[in-house]
């Protein structure tokens, strides 16, 4: 299937939504990585969320220039292209992007899917994040509505993060305290500023205690059930049942229960990075230490060019990756329930 279109990833979300599942958000960095999450979907019979961060994206737009704009787009067209062999609708998305960089990134996207759309076509996005957190939760919400605005017109949905989640993204950190949890007050705002759909699609990641990267239990205490007070406090203010559309940041070593609790509060995407980069990586650790005399010229020899031809270990990182992938469907209840 091709890439989802707008009208396609509206109803990939209300269908999470209302049968409380979520979408994996897979960040990738590379084709290969575009592969193995493309794949997890396609075996799980899951449609899916691809995204992009900032530094994914200056990767990927290569080192001479680290063009964020550049890979980002580079990646998008070939997953539009990629994506018609695959079974399943996949969204693509722009992950965490802090105030500094929306000038170099996520405006620049919205114009290009602007003018897309005047031409007739679709967006090259389908989702765009704010990461507005570590700004005042005013200045956040002025940003954003200027955004949505932007995006509405794009037919994009955006992506708002309105409270910090712990850890380090990209250069954006938090420390892990109590201003990890999103307070009825910050989510009334949010709906006043933003409004409850009337003004643009828009996706929520409040914070429940969530951190970035890798953490072990009791580290971090996570309140997944605060969602269901934000929703309840919101739809008591506008008399609208269920407003919000939350993401779940921060979910690598979430446990089972936890992302359950999530999923009946009103998540219907989570991001898994960490735990995809590990999958992806650690074949490749464990093909290079078996075959280190094959993959390097040790003592003046020649190797052996099997071992080091990076189609040998990439095909063991993209199988591992989509494996990963594929579990995540698992947890979030999204394998087998794609749009056919």
């Amino acid at each position: 299937m091709p890439i989802a279109t707008p009208e396609v990833y509206n109803e990939m979300l209300d269908r999470a939504k209302a049968g409380k599942f979520a979408y994996p958000a897979i960040n990738v960095t590379s084709s290969q990585t575009l592969n193995a999450a493309l794949r997890g979907f396609a075996e799980a019979e899951s449609d899916g969320i691809v995204q992009i961060s900032t530094g994914g994206a200056e990767f990927l737009g290569g080192q001479y220039s680290k063009d964020m704009v550049t890979g980002a787009v580079a990646l998008a067209e070939y997953a539009h292209i990629l994506a018609e062999k695959y079974p399943v609708n996949i969204a693509l998305h722009t992950d965490h992007c802090p105030k500094d960089k929306l000038d170099g990134y996520v405006r620049p996207l919205l114009a290009l899917s602007k003018k897309r759309v005047d031409a007739g076509l679709g967006p090259l996005f389908q989702s765009h994040m704010w990461d507005g957190s570590a700004e005042t939760l005013a200045d956040n919400l002025e940003i954003a509505q200027d955004l949505l605005e932007q995006a509405r017109a794009a037919h994009i949905i955006l992506e708002v993060e309105i409270t910090p989640t712990g850890g380090e993204e990209d250069g954006v950190s938090h420390e892990i305290n109590d201003s990890l949890y999103t307070t009825v007050d910050d989510a009334i705002r949010t709906a006043e500023a933003l409004g409850l759909g009337d003004k643009g699609r828009y996706l929520l990641a409040a914070s429940f205690g969530n951190v970035h990267g890798v953490y072990k239990p009791g580290n971090v205490v996570l309140r997944p059930e605060l969602l269901k007070e934000l929703n309840e406090g919101v739809a008591a203010r506008f008399g609208k049942a269920s407003p919000f559309d939350f993401v779940f940041h921060g979910g690598s070593g979430s446990t089972e229960q936890e992302i359950r609790t999530a999923l009946e509060n009103g998540v219907v995407k989570m991001n898994l990075d960490t735990d995809t980069q590990y999958a992806f990586t650690r074949p490749v650790a464990d093909h290079m230490l078996r075959n280190y005399d094959g993959v390097l010229k040790v003592d003046g020899e020649v190797g052996d060019k099997k071992k080091y031809d990076p189609r040998t270990w990439g095909k063991l990182a993209e199988a591992s990756m989509a494996a990963r992938v594929t579990e995540a469907t698992q947890h979030l209840r999204s394998a087998g329930n794609r749009i056919k």
